[in-house]
């Protein structure tokens, strides 16, 4: 996901790119056992019962914040190097945050594989909300990625 957002923001080619967004889709196919651990959903599928407009906002929103951060602290060589704890942090917020609420994709990689997993055990509910945990992170990215650029050209090359 976050080497999606960079290549929206213009940081690296179109074909790393495809490259990195099929690696992860393959290696996330493993990712999952029968318990459906790992799964995403809303209405039913939710712990809060949190309905699909619902679960589409908060995927942008919490991923448009992990991503952002990630080009954030990464984008200058001053606060690079603890960069690692900022990412870190941010995402256990994130997750905290969204758990309850969809599960907390802000990665399609992460979702999918999950979800074919269930779907191979007969229970296809996590493979028919998927596309809620694909697209939304897409767009929290892109959106993190406008944003960025934004400041980048608001503040120079300061941001």
């Amino acid at each position: 996901m976050q080497l999606t957002a960079i290549g929206v923001a213009g940081l690296v080619e179109v074909l790393v790119l495809v490259g990195h967004v099929i690696v992860g889709q393959c290696g996330a196919l493993g990712g999952v056992a029968e318990t459906g651990l790992g799964c995403n959903g809303y209405d039913a599928a939710s712990t809060t019962g949190l309905s699909m407009v619902g679960a589409f906002v908060v995927e942008i929103v919490l991923t448009c914040v992990f991503v952002l951060t990630i080009l954030g602290v990464t984008a200058d060589g001053k606060t690079s190097h603890f960069g690692g704890l900022v990412i870190g942090l941010t995402l256990t917020f994130v997750h905290i945050m969204g758990i309850p609420l969809t599960g907390t994709s802000v990665n399609p990689a992460r979702s999918f594989g999950p979800a074919l997993a269930m779907a191979v055990t007969g229970n296809t509910l996590a493979l028919e909300q998927v596309w809620v945990f694909i697209f939304a992170p897409l767009a929290g990215a892109a959106l993190a990625a406008a944003i960025f650029r934004g400041f980048k050209s608001f503040y120079g090359s300061e941001a």
